[in-house]
C-alpha cells in the first residue's frame, strides 16, 4: 500500500471517529432540540420538557414513569399526566388508571383519545379534530381563575359526553372535567398549550399549573406511551449508540490498516545486494569442509607429494607410506610433519602438516 493511500485512509478514519464522538456528545449533553411530541423528555418545540421544568420550579416533585402503567404503584395523592399517547392505552393500563382515579387520584389527559378513554371515564366525551378558536370560560372553576386567554392552535375538541365543559365554545370544549369516584380527570382536547413552543404565551403556563393541582401533589408523566421502556443494561442502550460503536470500530480498523503493513514482513528501505566474492568463497569453503572428509580433500596433495619425492629420490610412486615418510625426512622435512604421510588425516593440524610437507618439497625443487 502506497504512502498516499495510507494517509488517505488515516484521514478518513479520523474524520469518522470525530463525527461519531460529536454525535455521542450531542446525545449525552444535548444539542439540536428533539424528542417525541408532548413528552416531558423532549426539548423540541412540540415537546413538554418546559412544562415539567415549570412544575418543578412551582414546588412539585416531578417524576417520569417508563414502561407499563399497570406494573407501577400509583399513589392517589399524585397527579398523572398523559399527553398525546403514541398509541391506544392498553386495557390493563386503563384499569390501573381507573383504580387510581377512583381512590382520589388526579389524571390529566391531553390530545386525541379513543375508545379507551371510556374505560377510565364513564360517559366520556368524544374527541373531534375540529379546533376550538378563542376558547372562553364555560363554567367557573376556582383553580382556573387566572386563565383568561389561551393560545391553542391545532386540532382538537370535545363533543357530547357527561364531562363538565370548562373552557371552549358553546357547542364544543377545549377543556372538560370529569369526576370519577373520589378523583378527578382533566380532559384537554389539544395539548398544544402545554408544549414548549406555547407555554410562555398568553395564560398557557397558568393553565398547566392549574391542571397539576397544588404544589403538594407530586406529578408523574407517563412516558411509556412515548416509547420509553424500562429496559436496563445492554438492552437500554439506544440503537443509534450501537450504530456509533460500529462506526468507531470501522474507523479503528481503517486506521490500523493505514498504519500497518498489509501483507508479509516489513520491507527494507534498500535493496539487498549479493555478498562480496571473498565472503562467498569462504562460506562455500566452509560448507565443503564440513560436508567432505579431510582425507578425500587431500588426495590431490598426497599425489603431488609422491611425484615430488619420486623426482628427487627415484622412489617409485607405488611405494608404501612408510617409505614416503623416510624419504621425506631424508630430504629435510621435520619428523613431526613427515609422520603425517604414514597415517590418515584426522585433525586440522594434520591438514596443515601435509601442506607444510608439500611446501618444503616445492621449495627444494626450485632451481
Amino acid at each position: 500500500m502506497s504512502r498516499g493511500w495510507k494517509i488517505g485512509l488515516g484521514l478518513a478514519a479520523v474524520v469518522i471517529a470525530l463525527n461519531v464522538l460529536l454525535a455521542l456528545t450531542h446525545t449525552l449533553f444535548g444539542g439540536t432540540p428533539g424528542g417525541p411530541a408532548s413528552s416531558s423528555y423532549a426539548t423540541a418545540p412540540t415537546g413538554a420538557a418546559a412544562y415539567a421544568s415549570l412544575l418543578g420550579q412551582a414546588g412539585h416533585r416531578v417524576a417520569r414513569l417508563r414502561g407499563r402503567v399497570a406494573d407501577a404503584r400509583l399513589d392517589p395523592p399524585k397527579t398523572l399526566v398523559l399527553l398525546d399517547p403514541s398509541g391506544p392505552v392498553t386495557s390493563a393500563d386503563t384499569s390501573a388508571l381507573r383504580s387510581f382515579v377512583d381512590k382520589g387520584g388526579r389524571l390529566v389527559v391531553g390530545g386525541a383519545a379513543g375508545s379507551w378513554l371510556t374505560q377510565i371515564v364513564p360517559g366520556a366525551p368524544d374527541w373531534s379534530p375540529t379546533p376550538v378558536g378563542n376558547p372562553q370560560a364555560l363554567a367557573p372553576w376556582p383553580s382556573l381563575a387566572r386563565v383568561h386567554r389561551l393560545e391553542a392552535p391545532g386540532r382538537g375538541s370535545w363533543e357530547g359526553g357527561g364531562a363538565l365543559p370548562v373552557l371552549g365554545q358553546a357547542d364544543r370544549s377545549l377543556l372538560a372535567l370529569a369526576a370519577v369516584g373520589a378523583g378527578r380527570v382533566w380532559l384537554l382536547a389539544n395539548a398544544a398549550p402545554l408544549q414548549n413552543r406555547l407555554l410562555d404565551r398568553a395564560d398557557d403556563a397558568a393553565l398547566g399549573l392549574a391542571l397539576a393541582g397544588p404544589s403538594s401533589r407530586d406529578v408523574t408523566f407517563l412516558e411509556g406511551y412515548h416509547g420509553y421502556g424500562t429496559s436496563t443494561g445492554f438492552a437500554a442502550v439506544p440503537g443509534r449508540w450501537w450504530t456509533a460503536f460500529g462506526l468507531l470500530a470501522v474507523a479503528t480498523l481503517t486506521l490500523m490498516v493505514a498504519s500497518g503493513r498489509r501483507l508479509g514482513p516489513p520491507q527494507s528501505r534498500t535493496r539487498d545486494l549479493p555478498p562480496p566474492r571473498r565472503e562467498y568463497v569462504e562460506s562455500l569453503g566452509g560448507v565443503l569442509a564440513r560436508s567432505r572428509p579431510r582425507e578425500d580433500a587431500l588426495l590431490p596433495v598426497r599425489a603431488r607429494i609422491r611425484r615430488r619425492l619420486a623426482e628427487r629420490t627415484g622412489l617409485a610412486e607405488t611405494s608404501s607410506a612408510a617409505d614416503l615418510q623416510a624419504m621425506a625426512r631424508r630430504l629435510g622435512v621435520p619428523e613431526e610433519d613427515a609422520a603425517v604421510l604414514s597415517r590418515p588425516v584426522r585433525t586440522e593440524t594434520d591438514v596443515l602438516a601435509v601442506g607444510r610437507v608439500l611446501a618444503a618439497l616445492e621449495r627444494e625443487s626450485q632451481p
